[in-house]
């Protein structure tokens, strides 16, 4: 477990949903089961998370990927820590890179993907926070081989926690 003096997740509510969907544990639970399974100490990182709604992450859809629409997580990984090869693991971050990023989350469009494939919100947002953490780390899904990588590496964890394939 993580020093319990250092918060691996730094959590801000910008959609007040989030508190009674449980954000704060959600997070902290999946970011350090994804640093885990990779054999990272937890205890050194640090992701900020921002659980906001859908007109939040419309506007920063836009601004940074220049998408004006809804999207149910984005990231923001601190340094480009992606894999050269197709399909390898990209590199660990080295220990002089304690922010690993930032990921946002919308309350709206986790809740209706949810509901629309029957599975519980916690659940769903749980996957959806394992999916951002492995991007902060330099997985992908555009390359074919990655995509494979990536989602293999998501259905390891989740299972570890007790949560179904998503895919």
């Amino acid at each position: 477990m993580a020093d319990p003096d250092q918060t691996l997740t730094d959590v801000v509510i910008d959609e007040p949903r989030w508190e009674a969907a449980g954000l704060v544990a959600i997070s902290a639970r999946a970011a350090e089961a994804t640093l885990r399974h990779l054999d990272i100490d937890p205890g050194a990182y640090e992701i900020a998370v921002l659980g906001c709604d859908d007109t939040r992450i419309s506007a920063l859809n836009a601004d940074f990927r220049d998408k004006s629409q809804a999207t149910n997580v984005l990231s923001w990984p601190s340094d480009d820590r992606a894999a050269d090869v197709p399909g390898t693991r990209p590199a660990p971050p080295c220990d002089m890179d304690a922010e690993l990023g930032d990921i946002a989350i919308s309350y709206d469009t986790c809740v209706a993907e949810a509901a629309a494939q029957g599975k519980s919100l916690a659940d769903h947002t749980t996957h959806l926070m394992v999916h951002g953490v492995l991007h902060l780390l330099g997985y992908d899904h555009i390359r074919d081989e990655d995509a494979t990588l990536m989602e293999t590496t998501e259905v390891q964890i989740l299972g570890k926690l007790g949560i179904a394939s998503p895919y």
